[in-house]
């Protein structure tokens, strides 16, 4: 399975840096100089492997050189493009509290009070705070947001969640 670890949000300059939305908690470690990112054009497209050869943060963004890159143009066409690597290479390592998002995706949902609600498609990441997006087993989105209060308990066995009144009936038929 793919994870992404980055996003090209746009060109940045003439000489061919981007700036990318990271998505990972090591940026030192996924974007370190040589390393090699596997990008996925956010646009269709074959995947392409880029070298980098600089990231320096500015702004409060990253902003990274490619070696495959060598101009504003080249760099425009990235924009969207998502930057990968297999999930087997990365592990959330023995806190109890720390997970993935890939590892809760397709975990069963249950209430406090033992009903069941459905699995996790996606975990989103939001400026407010992360929310779980759950798909019922009538097919309905119900989107829980992932705070200790509403999700007191979370494990790759199972998350357990105590939702406020009308949470759960939104968007019911």
């Amino acid at each position: 399975m793919d994870l992404v670890v980055g996003r090209v949000a746009k060109s940045h300059g003439i000489r061919g840096e981007v700036v990318v939305d990271v998505r990972t908690d090591v940026p030192d470690e996924r974007f370190a100089v040589g390393t090699v990112l596997r990008g996925r054009p956010g646009r269709g497209g074959d995947e392409k492997n880029y070298t980098v050869t600089a990231a320096r943060q500015h702004a409060g963004r990253l902003l990274l050189s490619l070696a495959e890159v060598s101009d504003r143009t080249a760099a425009d066409a990235l924009r969207g493009t998502l930057f990968l690597i297999d999930s087997a290479d990365v592990d959330s390592g023995n806190d109890p509290d720390e997970f993935y998002d890939h590892e809760l995706e397709g975990v069963a949902v249950t209430t406090v009070d033992g009903d069941e609600v459905g699995v996790v498609a996606a975990v989103l990441h939001l400026p407010a705070n992360d929310v779980l997006a759950v798909t019922t087993s009538d097919g309905r989105e119900v989107l829980v947001p992932f705070v200790r209060e509403i999700v007191p308990t979370v494990g790759v066995d199972g998350i357990v969640i105590d939702p406020p009144d009308g949470l759960l009936d939104v968007g019911a038929s």
